[in-house]
């Protein structure tokens, strides 16, 4: 069969509405033998390394692959909980918290899931479970503030490409990005005041986000200007003067110029520029992660002291907090909006009060 069916459907089931929350991934374990799946799985996909595939084939499987996974591992291991990693535990959690809130306001009519990108639980194996569940109108959230070709686009990618293969589509609503949302910067601006109401401020404060090649900029890709959008409006919302903070990129990877200032290189340059002292949040993680937790929160505080630093402090992401499940919440409402299950549905009143007379 070309196109196939919902395991267990049947016509008789009433319609849903599901909200479909995804992260950018985890492997199953700290391990290298876990790690080589992952890394082939994530690098392989064309919205991540846009080079020549025939070339990036050989990199990727006879350099990359057989050197990667053992250094990741090693990383992954200093960072991972009884839950696993920490971006699966959180985004768990995120998910969990916004079906609560769903389910008070909406009943059995709305569900919610979540998937990875990369890894496990899949993006196709969540779709099975919602569609079988009878889910005929899809409301998609990327936990990604900005929006940047390789980690949102290449969502809508795998949505897409899963849908290729099903018979019966639902409707589908794709949040895109949410970096200059009000609420979602006063949930970050909230976040750092009560870490200087506990700690006091720092010489500056630095907002780091993940970098990507600078080509891609140059290409059209808007992530480096909703990254700065953020920060501006992020540090109006504190009142920071311009001196007071700035925005830089990490995690790059290979050759190519990536994103600048890199944060790594930032860090080893302030202390000789008089700044004793840092604090630092990543506002374009909405759980923390390896990235945050071990590349952050560790190495670049070792750049930092090492290079005469005094005082380094990481401000953690926004994570499972009420605050950003509130804006969540705001985000799935607005894109639920005038969507009603079907005319049968036990329930479908008291959606269509919520969806509607509410509004």
């Amino acid at each position: 069969m070309k196109y196939k069916s919902n395991n267990g459907f049947t016509h008789s089931q009433p319609d849903k509405i599901g909200v479909l929350v995804t992260n950018l991934g985890t492997p199953d374990s700290p391990t290298a033998a876990a790690l080589r799946p992952y890394l082939k799985e994530f690098l392989s996909d064309p919205r991540v390394v846009e080079v020549p595939k025939a070339i990036w084939w050989f990199v990727l499987n006879l350099v990359i692959l057989n050197i990667r996974p053992k250094k990741s591992a090693q990383a992954y291991s200093t960072v991972w909980t009884e839950e696993g990693s920490p971006l699966l535990a959180i985004t768990k959690a995120q998910a969990h918290a916004l079906e609560a809130r769903c389910k008070k306001k909406y009943g059995e009519d709305v569900v919610v899931d979540y998937a990875m990108r990369y890894g496990n639980p899949s993006i196709s194996a969540a779709l099975e479970r919602m569609l079988t569940n009878g889910v005929r109108k899809l409301v998609v959230l990327p936990l990604y503030p900005q929006y940047c070709a390789s980690t949102t686009g290449s969502t809508f990618d795998a949505i897409a490409n899963d849908f290729t293969q099903r018979r019966w589509l639902p409707e589908l609503r794709f949040v895109n990005n949410y970096h200059d949302r009000d609420n979602y910067i006063t949930a970050l601006a909230n976040k750092v005041k009560k870490h200087w109401a506990e700690h006091g401020k720092a010489d500056k404060l630095l907002f780091s986000y993940h970098g990507i090649p600078k080509r891609y900029l140059k290409n059209g890709d808007p992530y480096h200007c909703e990254c700065h959008k953020t920060s501006r409006l992020l540090a109006e919302k504190l009142g920071l003067a311009h001196d007071e903070y700035m925005t830089t990129f990490q995690s790059r990877f290979g050759r190519e110029e990536w994103l600048t200032p890199y944060t790594d290189e930032t860090m080893k340059s302030l202390p000789s520029k008089g700044v004793k002292s840092i604090q630092v949040m990543c506002p374009g993680f909405s759980a923390d992660c390896l990235e945050t937790i071990e590349e952050i929160g560790e190495e670049n505080r070792e750049y930092f002291i090492e290079a005469g630093g005094e005082r380094y402090e990481y401000i953690p992401a926004l994570n499972s907090d009420d605050e950003h499940i509130d804006v969540l919440f705001d985000i799935v409402e607005e894109n639920l909006h005038g969507w009603q299950v079907s005319a049968d549905n036990s329930q479908r009143g008291g959606l269509a009060r919520a969806l509607g007379a509410e509004k």
